[in-house]
């Protein structure tokens, strides 16, 4: 009888014990594996140089719920997380405490998608940049401006915004400056298919060259269907040796980028930029030029205009014409329309 007993209490110590252990590894699991993030949502975090293990920790609680930025607090105790902090953009989302926590010990980072847009100068392209990236705007222009630096890949501080293709592009957010310019120039040379180099070719330009007529192309307007008809009349003129008279490289030369008339004194100032003084292509893109307006260089329309003016009904597109008389025409119906609408 009291065998029975000794065994029946020994079998419910054993289940309180089998409960208690079960109770414990259920815990342990959910302070392991549960979602990090509020209400799962993906979210990051970005390490930087300054950041200390205390610094990272509440990085890190202010984007995940209390029990899984407790976890991963105790974790990077235990771990000596302190000593090996890793810079970078990590993600806080789905994964529990011990799977965020080994990602962003070893350094498994989370791109950033980078998107290149067509920009009109180099200042604001390293701007806009250096806004989803860790190192800062100086930073870069440091190497743009430079001419040694633009020179390691092939060009100078002119034409180094040719080297930017409009994309999206995956980087990680530390990257260093230098390591940046090195995947743009890759990419780069990527876009510079053998195909488009051919066509390059065809139309005695060099990749360069073909980047600084496409910029201008892109300030001249905004209809795609019309631009390889503009590039087509730009390069007619090169081929004459006539001037480009481009309206937006005179623009550029002023920094007067929104003008919508292009007065006498404009065209007067000493400028390589000022296509109306200065024969042939400027030194370099006047813009980061759009993919549609590269292609359109490369794929010109081939006709005998060699003038255009924008039309007078404002659409945005142009009237063409072959000798300046009937050119005359054009900007006399455009003038008068720019008079009575007050444009000045």
């Amino acid at each position: 009888m009291k065998k029975a007993r000794r065994q029946k209490k020994g079998g419910r110590t054993l289940k309180i014990a089998s409960i208690i252990v079960l109770a414990i590894l259920l815990v342990g699991a959910y302070l392991l594996f549960a979602p990090m993030a509020h209400g799962s949502k993906r979210t990051y975090i970005f390490i930087d140089d300054d950041d200390t293990a205390d610094s990272v920790y509440q990085k890190v609680s202010e984007k995940s719920s209390g029990h899984a930025a407790w976890t991963f607090r105790k974790l990077g105790a235990i771990s000596g997380y302190g000593s090996n902090i890793h810079t970078g953009r990590y993600e806080i989302g789905n994964g529990g405490a011990l799977a965020t926590f080994r990602r962003i010990r070893n350094g498994l980072q989370a791109p950033v998608n980078l998107t290149i847009n067509s920009v009109r100068t180099v200042d604001r392209l390293a701007a806009d940049i250096s806004k989803k990236m860790m190192f800062s705007k100086q930073e870069l222009l440091q190497i743009l401006q430079n001419r040694d630096s633009c020179a390691k890949y092939g060009y100078s501080p002119e034409t180094i915004i040719a080297m930017f293709i409009p994309n999206t592009y995956d980087l990680y957010w530390n990257i260093s400056p230098s390591k940046f310019m090195e995947r743009m120039h890759k990419e780069s040379k990527r876009f510079w298919t053998f195909e488009r180099r051919q066509k390059a070719d065809a139309a005695k330009l060099s990749p360069n060259q073909v980047m600084t007529l496409a910029s201008i192309v892109d300030e001249e307007t905004a209809n795609t269907e019309e631009m390889p008809k503009i590039a087509g009349m730009y390069i007619n003129r090169l081929r004459i040796d006539m001037p480009l008279q481009a309206d937006p490289t005179v623009k550029y030369a002023n920094k007067q980028f929104e003008a919508r008339r292009i007065y006498n004194s404009m065209l007067k100032v000493d400028n390589p930029y000022n296509t109306y003084k200065y024969k042939g292509l400027p030194p370099g893109p006047i813009r980061v030029p759009s993919v549609a307006a590269i292609d359109a260089v490369l794929n010109h329309t081939h006709h005998d205009y060699i003038y255009m003016c924008a039309k007078e009904d404002f659409s945005g597109t142009h009237n063409f014409a072959r000798t300046y008389e009937e050119h005359q025409q054009n900007a006399a119906r455009y003038a008068k329309a720019l008079n009575e609408r007050g444009i000045k």
